[in-house]
């Protein structure tokens, strides 16, 4: 066979990801504060964009901007794909939730409510102001004093040598925000070349302090260290401390053999655990909290539907000036400040369009999650359906991986509450006899509504998942067990034990 050398031509398909392209599926996946932070950096970098306002000008001021300067203007307070999503809902209904909104209440999704607190839209975003009499000025320097703070001012009190108070900081430092020192004294007797002995004693000292319980290794510690400041904690309760796994199960009897006592005192000492604070250290700022805000607001029409829009105040408003383009492209210029410039106007103006296309594309699907769990809005969790990434990329035209990275991170603010959008896709449970299926979500919600409405008849699992079954959903016990457990509720022999206790 010889061996020759020819040339060859062959047609084929490829994506090239370029990085406008980049660009656009990096916008599409950032959370709102994310992109205020790329926008920020992207106007620091690029002469020729700059902020707009969120709020609107009066017509006179808009004009007169135009009139000054052609720009390309996002606005993202797009609502054009509202009506086809509107058209979609079902009739208007009658019946709602009654942890929900309605038109008799007039609540908008200004005043949206969760499942235990309700929360003013209207105020989220709005800025402080310096005018009024009630403008408290040394209020709004001041902090809240942290946990590690307080301990630090106590050691400097503690009257420990200088050697000491250098072992108490490294255990300070090493104490988290619930109060627990959970640090191999080993390491840091090791770390600071002291001996082992000495950071133990040096450890005890700082139990000492406030709040008491604090800096204790374990949660057995912790509570003893509060039973010993009440001189509460003799033989039988050191006994109960040693076996807090017991107490979680409300072993009563197991309980009264270890402590050598009986059951009544067993259920007294149980009590007294019960007024005492297992994490000492909650009280104490642990840094700050930011809120989240809503991506997209839900809100529901006199005429029963619901109306999706995006939350303006959370999208930033972006400007390009071509009329300063204009001016600095007519100067004279070196050819690479020619292409800076160039790159420049070509970057506004993708940012822009990437932006607006963002800002379109959550809008459609949130717009879509409305449409398909429209009940969920009505009626609450128990009716929320079965919902995948395939069924609503296919219902808006796009790819299951634009979707995903759409409901990454966004959250809806909604009558019912603050969900994020992943929320409503939902795990698919057969319903019997090939009925229609049920949202793994929904059923979680019936498996608790049922526990909590059990009173004195514990209902074990065998039984829960009769009753299920005669709600037409098919299902195993052992997810039921799994639920369950995801719920953090308890097995039957546990609620039984509590249930005789509390008796």
């Amino acid at each position: 066979m010889a061996i020759s050398q020819r040339l060859d031509m062959r047609q084929g398909q490829s994506l090239v990801m370029t990085p406008q392209l980049q660009q656009a599926i990096k916008l599409l996946q950032l959370s709102n504060m994310e992109l205020a932070e790329f926008v920020e950096a992207e106007i620091e970098r690029n002469p020729l964009l700059e902020r707009g306002e969120n709020g609107d000008h009066d017509e006179p001021e808009r004009e007169e901007i135009e009139r000054k300067s052609k720009r390309d203007e996002l606005d993202l307070d797009d609502r054009s794909g509202l009506n086809e999503a509107r058209e979609a809902m079902d009739a208007p209904r009658e019946d709602l939730y009654e942890s929900g909104t309605n038109s008799d209440t007039g609540q908008t999704a200004n005043e949206m409510s969760g499942p235990s607190a309700k929360t003013d839209w209207s105020q989220a975003g709005s800025g402080g102001s310096f005018s009024g009499d009630d403008y408290d000025f040394e209020g709004s320097l001041s902090s809240e004093k942290s946990l590690h703070e307080h301990l630090h001012d106590q050691l400097s009190m503690s009257g420990l040598s200088q050697a000491d108070r250098l072992i108490g900081a490294r255990l300070v430092d090493e104490t988290d925000d619930a109060g627990y020192c959970k640090v191999d004294l080993e390491e840091v007797a090791a770390a600071l070349g002291a001996d082992p002995a000495n950071v133990e004693a040096v450890l005890h000292v700082c139990q000492g302090f406030e709040p008491t319980g604090v800096m204790a290794r374990t949660i057995g510690e912790c509570l003893a260290l509060q039973l010993k400041e009440r001189d509460r904690l003799d033989p039988a309760m050191q006994a109960l401390l040693d076996n807090l796994d017991m107490v979680a199960k409300h072993d009563v009897k197991g309980l009264s053999d270890v402590c050598g006592v009986d059951k009544e005192d067993v259920l007294d000492m149980m009590s007294e655990l019960r007024l005492l604070t297992p994490r000492p250290g909650s009280a104490f700022a642990s840094g700050t909290t930011i809120a989240v805000a809503p991506d997209v607001f839900v809100r529901e029409m006199p005429n029963g539907m619901f109306a999706v829009e995006l939350n303006a105040e959370t999208l930033p408003r972006v400007l390009m000036d071509k009329a300063y383009y204009a001016e600095v492209s007519t100067l004279p210029m070196r050819e690479k400040e020619k292409e800076f410039i160039t790159d420049c106007a070509q970057n506004a103006s993708w940012l822009i369009k990437s932006l607006d296309q963002r800002a379109r594309t959550i809008l459609k699907v949130a717009s879509e999650i409305v449409r398909q769990q429209d009940a969920f809005f009505a009626h609450g969790v128990a009716h929320l359906r079965p919902l995948n990434l395939k069924q609503v990329a296919d219902a808006i035209e796009m790819h299951e991986s634009t979707v995903s990275r759409v409901t990454s991170n966004k959250y809806m603010g909604t009558p019912r509450g603050l969900f994020e959008l992943k929320y409503f896709f939902s795990a698919s449970i057969p319903g019997t006899g090939g009925g229609d299926a049920h949202s793994a979500e929904a059923v979680r919600y019936r498996i608790k509504q049922l526990v909590d409405d059990e009173g004195d008849n514990v209902l074990s699992d065998d039984k829960i998942v009769e009753i299920l079954t005669e709600f037409g959903i098919e299902i195993a016990r052992r997810t039921v067990a799994k639920y369950r457990e995801s719920l953090n509720i308890p097995s039957s022999v546990q609620r039984r034990r509590r249930l005789k206790a509390s008796a």
